[in-house]
C-alpha cells in the first residue's frame, strides 16, 4: 500500500486540479475543537486568515491557486443542517478568499448521484486520498489510490455534485 502523503503534499503536487467532496454532517477534527467549543457558546467564528488555525491552510490553497491549480469543495449536507455545518459554513468565507471554490449541495438532491462511501480529495483527476473518520467525527487516517476506475469514480460524483451544488454566495442554511 502507498504511503498517505500529508495534504500539503498533495496540493504542493497538484498541476491542474484538487477538488474535495465532503458528505458528513458532523467532523470530529481536533485542531477545530477550540474553537467550534467558542463559536458554540458566542457565534463567533475565526475567519481571520492570518491566525494561527487558518494560515497554514491559507497559505497551502494561496500556493496552489497561484500555480494555476483549480481548487474546488464540495458538501453534501442534510437540512436542516447539524450545528457543525452552520459551523463550517461561518468559516467558508475564508477558504473562499484563500481562493477555493466552495458548493453546497442538500442531501435530498444528491439521491440519484453515484457517490463513494467516503469523503475525498482528488489530485489531478489521477490520484484520490480517501479520509475515513469514526462514528463521531474524528479522523480515522487517510489511504491513497491511484486506480483509474477509482478516481473516475470520484471525478464523475465530484462533477455531478458540482453541477447540481449552489455556490457559497447564494447557499442559504436552514437550521
Amino acid at each position: 500500500m502507498p504511503s498517505t502523503p500529508t495534504f500539503a503534499d498533495l496540493l504542493d503536487g497538484a498541476k491542474r486540479s484538487a477538488v474535495h467532496l465532503e458528505m458528513r454532517d458532523v467532523y470530529g477534527v481536533g485542531s477545530e475543537a477550540q474553537d467550534y467549543a467558542r463559536w458554540q457558546e458566542t457565534g463567533e467564528r475565526d475567519v481571520d486568515p492570518a491566525s494561527p488555525y487558518w494560515a497554514p491552510w491559507v497559505d497551502l490553497v494561496r500556493r496552489a491557486v497561484a500555480r494555476g491549480v483549480a481548487v474546488r469543495r464540495a458538501r453534501i449536507v442534510s437540512e436542516p443542517v447539524s450545528p457543525y455545518i452552520a459551523y463550517e459554513h461561518a468559516g467558508t468565507v475564508v477558504n473562499i478568499g484563500a481562493g477555493e471554490q466552495v458548493r453546497w449541495l442538500p442531501r435530498r438532491e444528491a439521491s440519484t448521484i453515484a457517490l463513494p462511501g467516503n469523503d475525498f480529495w482528488l489530485i489531478d483527476r489521477r490520484i484520490v486520498r480517501w479520509n475515513h473518520f469514526a462514528g463521531d467525527g474524528s479522523s480515522t487516517g487517510g489511504e491513497i489510490s491511484t486506480d483509474p476506475g477509482t478516481t473516475a469514480l470520484c471525478a464523475d460524483a465530484f462533477e455531478t455534485v458540482w453541477e447540481y451544488a449552489t455556490p457559497h454566495d447564494q447557499y442559504t442554511i436552514s437550521r
